[in-house]
């Protein structure tokens, strides 16, 4: 059981934020409404997407403060936890995309060398920029009217008409395509997490003198190039781009990765 302990953990999350989502609409719970664009936590608390909110902003439309303050808080919120953490504990196509890219392996159809010439990681930051660009010329959030995310939530929440076919794309496209295609070459609001992750608390910490270097954690790591450090060096995870999954510490049987606080002083400890 340890070696799936934070597999289990969010897929925990993950369930129980749509079933909160589902019970607001289906039962009237108050507990989180609305979307992950912009929901509210026990009926007054406001909760906003920071990309999402941004979005808006370029459109010139004029924001209520409770959304602005929204968006301050997940933004404060993932400056401690990992801004990508919320592409691998809360996002619900990360549960999509994780399936395919298991069977990738059951497969064998990891093909890094063709994955970098097909596409590169830092497309997503592109389609950030140019979502931003979008949503200011034709006055639309323009994420979040193909969001795959709202695609999901509203699919589960309300029954899944021909969105459904944007979830098997990306499904097969993760598949059959690009690994980790979505979630760490496209998507844009995993992007502006990143971003944010680049300053968060928790981080994945190594331990050089325990590693043998089986190189199992960069076999599941979604984003493996952050894990530069294995078997090289005791230092922490500090790319932005890691999503805080803990894929990495449940395989890892030499109990040289852990989750801990990021140290600002001793940068050879990190």
């Amino acid at each position: 059981m340890s070696n799936i302990k934070y597999l289990l953990l969010r897929r925990i999350t993950q369930i129980t934020l749509l079933a909160l989502y589902f019970g607001a609409n289906a039962y009237g719970w108050h507990m989180l409404e609305g979307t992950f664009g912009a929901s509210r936590l026990f009926g007054f608390i406001p909760l906003a997407d920071p990309y999402t909110t941004l979005q808006v902003l370029a459109t010139g439309f004029v924001l209520g403060t409770d959304v602005l303050l929204g968006a301050l808080l997940i933004t404060l919120f993932y400056m401690i936890v990992g801004g990508r953490a919320f592409c691998s504990w809360v996002c619900p196509i990360n549960m999509v995309t994780d399936l395919a890219n298991w069977l990738r392996r059951k497969l064998n159809l990891d093909k890094e060398e063709v994955n970098y010439r097909f596409i590169k990681r830092r497309a997503r930051y592109w389609l950030m920029v140019l979502g931003l660009i979008v949503s200011a010329v034709v006055g639309v959030a323009a994420f979040e009217v193909l969001s795959p995310i709202t695609i999901m939530q509203r699919g589960i929440v309300f029954g899944f008409g021909a969105g459904i076919s944007v979830i098997i794309a990306i499904f097969l496209f993760d598949l059959f395509g690009v690994k980790n295609g979505w979630c760490g070459h496209l998507c844009p609001l995993g992007a502006s997490y990143s971003l944010i992750g680049k300053v968060s608390l928790i981080r994945v910490k190594h331990d050089h003198e325990a590693c043998t270097n089986c190189m199992k954690c960069k076999v599941v790591c979604p984003e493996n190039q952050v894990l530069h450090m294995i078997n090289k060096e005791s230092i922490s995870v500090t790319d932005g781009e890691c999503t805080n999954c803990g894929r990495c510490i449940d395989v890892c049987d030499d109990n040289a990765l852990e989750f801990g606080i990021r140290s600002f002083t001793n940068k050879s400890k990190d």
